[in-house]
């Protein structure tokens, strides 16, 4: 673990350095507190500070106060160094975001016990924030194909969209189905029509550009989002999808299944639209590529869609 040590004093700051050096700490030296505050403000900012409580150009109290106010993940444990002893002056550094703090002339051992239980409240922290950002990524997914459920793609769709209409350009939208799932489910049973999902699901993402997206949007439906891409390149992306997806049979529980599926393609006009709007139209163009045979493309424009939109 990274530990910032911040003191005007060399000596303290050898006699520090090399006590938390021992201790296998990695020290990262300060001589004031602005240089200080330029290391807590990097990118990969210790996890813990050694404050000096009087500094040159700002006080380890005043880095204590300007760090709580920016309430910034992860947290940085603090301790400050001081050789003040009052009860009002405790519980001065104490409200200014300090963690804990110890007297100068220090103990060693004491420093050392400190600094462990600040250890184990930072490990803690993390673990926690782990927890939460594993919840937050299993709230966005969909459990089964590991792609973006529902929500989380039809955000992704209005971010898109918002985006493209502030650079004046257009966000394809495909929505897919697998031909005939429900047989694939009543033949081979529903263990192999998840494998038929996971699958498809691989090849659709394995078969797309870097920052295009495609999610589950519901039983074996899937909608893709292509940002930047016209009504002509949307469908040549969809048909490039179709064809991979049956161009080679999926070894489900030792049968060979051939999959397909239908795809309905459109872009967005320009206009301010709820995504649900784009979403209605491809799925209209889904219905037509369904009618007209399934395992084809059909792509619609919202000027040509049976629907009408103000």
């Amino acid at each position: 673990m990274k530990v910032l040590i911040a003191d005007d004093n060399a000596l303290s700051r050898k006699v520090l350095r090399d006590a938390l050096s021992n201790w296998g700490y990695e020290v990262i030296l300060a001589e004031n507190g602005a240089e200080a505050w330029e290391i807590l403000n990097q990118p990969d900012a210790p996890a813990m500070a050694v404050l000096d409580w009087m500094m040159p150009h700002m006080t380890g109290l005043e880095i204590c106060r300007r760090i709580r106010q920016m309430r910034r993940e992860p947290y940085t444990y603090i301790l400050l160094l001081t050789s003040k002893n009052t009860k009002d002056e405790t519980i001065e550094g104490l409200e200014a975001g300090a963690d804990d703090y110890i007297v100068k002339p220090f103990d060693e051992h004491e420093l050392h016990v400190r600094l462990r239980a600040g250890k184990r409240i930072i490990d803690l922290q993390l673990d926690l924030l782990r927890a939460r950002e594993e919840l937050r990524e299993r709230a966005n997914k969909d459990l089964l194909t590991m792609l973006p459920n529902r929500p989380a793609i039809c955000a992704t769709l209005q971010a898109e969209l918002a985006r493209c209409h502030r650079d004046h350009r257009t966000v394809g939208v495909i929505l897919l189905d697998i031909d005939h799932f429900k047989k694939i489910n009543d033949t081979y049973g529903h263990f192999a029509g998840d494998a038929v999902l996971k699958e498809t699901a691989a090849r659709l993402r394995n078969n797309m550009r870097p920052y295009d997206q495609v999610g589950r949007y519901g039983g074996e439906e899937f909608l893709v989002v292509l940002p930047n891409c016209d009504l002509e390149q949307s469908t040549a992306q969809a048909e490039r999808l179709r064809s991979r997806l049956n161009a080679t049979s999926m070894m489900v529980d030792g049968f060979e299944l051939k999959v397909s599926a239908s795809f309905g393609v459109t872009i967005s006009d320009g206009a301010e639209r709820d995504p649900d709007v784009y979403i209605r139209v491809a799925d209209e163009a889904l219905y037509r590529a369904k009618a007209s045979g399934r395992n084809c493309v059909c792509s619609l424009s919202l000027e040509d869609s049976s629907q009408r939109f103000a």
